[in-house]
């Protein structure tokens, strides 16, 4: 098979799909073929049609998922009128609440609550488990077992971001929508939070990956461990 023919393959695939499509997604494409082109060629070739979509409406774009086609950023308000619908807006409580899973990811209600100084409304974390933006990850060993909290693939798909540690500096979080700076006093960026959990999982956390995490190590999305225990969700 040809460097184009597979481009072409890859790029019929990516616009049929209505979901991103990972390397090991790509792979099989060609499960019924005599050889199978290796993985590094696939990805040559994606990043090849990257290159050929530069400068047009659309991009193609790896995100934690694997890598999807979508209309660039700046011609997003014209592309809007073909929709009645308008998008979703959330309120501030809903966004910090993301903002804090997000940066000090895995947590339960009651520390999101303690650092906002507000109680959370369940409809917040309702909202944000049907967006599959957050998911219960575990629990935490103490009195009552409080759920912990953490982000999704699904989450960093919606940013266009491929890892935790690509999230927006704390600096950027404070100036958005004016959001409260006393708020994000004493959370690490996200490059170090994901080297935490990182180096607590190599010396044996107890965070629970799903079964999609496992297969595609490297795409998988981790969530910050913490210094206290944390009991997998079992059954």
């Amino acid at each position: 098979m040809t460097e184009t023919e597979l481009k072409n393959i890859l790029e019929a695939a990516l616009l049929a799909s209505d979901k991103p499509m990972s390397v090991s997604n790509a792979l099989t494409l060609f499960k019924d073929e005599p050889e199978l082109p290796e993985r590094e060629a696939i990805r040559a070739a994606l990043q090849s049609l990257q290159q050929d979509y530069e400068g047009r409406g659309v991009e193609l774009v790896e995100v934690a998922s694997g890598y999807r086609f979508q209309v660039r950023s700046d011609y997003s308000r014209w592309i809007n009128r073909l929709f009645d619908e308008r998008p979703p807006r959330y309120s501030r409580a809903l966004l910090e609440t993301l903002a804090i899973i997000a940066y000090r990811q895995p947590i339960t209600r009651a520390e999101i609550e303690e650092i906002r100084g507000v109680s959370i409304s369940g409809s917040i974390i309702k909202t944000l488990q049907e967006r599959e933006w957050i998911r219960v990850v575990g629990h935490r060993d103490v009195p009552g077992k409080p759920e912990l909290l953490a982000t999704t693939r699904e989450f960093l798909d919606y940013f266009n971001l491929k890892k935790l540690s690509e999230l927006p500096s704390l600096a950027e979080i404070k100036d958005f929508d004016q959001l409260n700076p006393d708020l994000f006093e004493g959370l690490e960026p996200p490059a170090q939070a994901g080297q935490a959990y990182e180096a607590g999982a190599e010396a044996g956390g107890e965070y629970e990956a799903t079964e999609q995490d496992a297969e595609d190590q490297e795409e998988s999305i981790e969530a910050r461990e913490e210094s206290e225990n944390v009991v997998p969700i079992t059954g």
